[in-house]
């Protein structure tokens, strides 16, 4: 089993922080004292029971609702009170990728940078889609029949072009096949060969555990329990499997 802390503490390289964040909707509190940190070359899995705050705390880095107290950072910056400029250093990747159903796949890419002001050339965005994975021949076919996964990969190409920091995932394996999941996680990979901070909030315990440097569990707004991979195996899955499930069904 990996070593186990109750928190986290700020900490050198941190691309990600929250420190004793409250948050909520409509005055129900949703983040109860979170503490999280993420840092450059690392992936975070957040597991919890739905309504646990997993969303709410994508939400609260992408500066989509302001904490009542507390601190949050996104590469030093305050998405509550610089949100635009914050979003300009992450990526985020919901669970169903939006993408212009009319346009190519490299159309899309080229598109959405050129909103986020980037211009590349049309061989960039090839290069891109090919180290995310796609298919050569998917690259110019409109993206109205492409599979979950082949959209999650032109989300990670335009990740790659960006060359932002930080990328945020929401249930980013939820609906893929066991190759598809495979796929993804060599990407996950490649960030992090790239020194980009990964936070991801997912069900999907397996994959949590062939990818994420550490696994946070949350319960009630709040960062309960944080384990870490550590030796050959990372992580003891069955015992992580037994701790989260009697989590899950409190």
């Amino acid at each position: 089993m990996g070593n186990e802390t109750n928190g986290a503490a700020s900490a050198p390289g941190s691309l990600l922080e929250a420190k004793a964040v409250c948050a909520g909707y409509g005055g129900k509190p949703l983040l109860n004292g979170l503490d999280l940190t993420v840092r450059a070359g690392e992936i975070y899995a957040l597991l919890g029971a739905n309504g646990a705050g997993k969303t709410t705390t994508l939400s609260l880095f992408l500066g989509f609702i302001v904490p009542l107290s507390g601190q949050v950072r996104v590469a030093s910056i305050d998405p509550a009170t610089q949100a635009a400029e914050a979003r300009r250093h992450l990526a985020y990747i919901p669970e169903n990728v939006a993408l212009y159903e009319h346009l190519t796949a490299r159309e899309n890419v080229a598109y959405l940078l050129d909103l986020a002001g980037q211009r590349e050339t049309a061989d960039a965005i090839g290069q891109a889609l090919m180290a995310a994975g796609l298919a050569v021949p998917a690259f110019d076919r409109r993206v109205s029949g492409f599979s979950k996964g082949m959209r999650q990969k032109v989300a990670i190409a335009l990740a790659l072009m960006r060359k932002v920091p930080v990328l945020l995932l929401d249930e980013p394996t939820s609906g893929l096949d066991p190759q598809a999941t495979a796929d993804f996680n060599q990407l996950l990979g490649l960030l992090r060969a790239r020194n980009v901070a990964v936070l991801m909030v997912t069900h999907d315990l397996l994959s949590a555990a062939d990818m994420a440097d550490r696994i946070g569990f949350l319960d009630g707004g709040r960062l309960i329990e944080e384990v870490i991979a550590s030796g050959d195996e990372r992580f003891d899955v069955r015992a992580l499997h037994r701790r989260y499930a009697a989590k899950v069904a409190v």
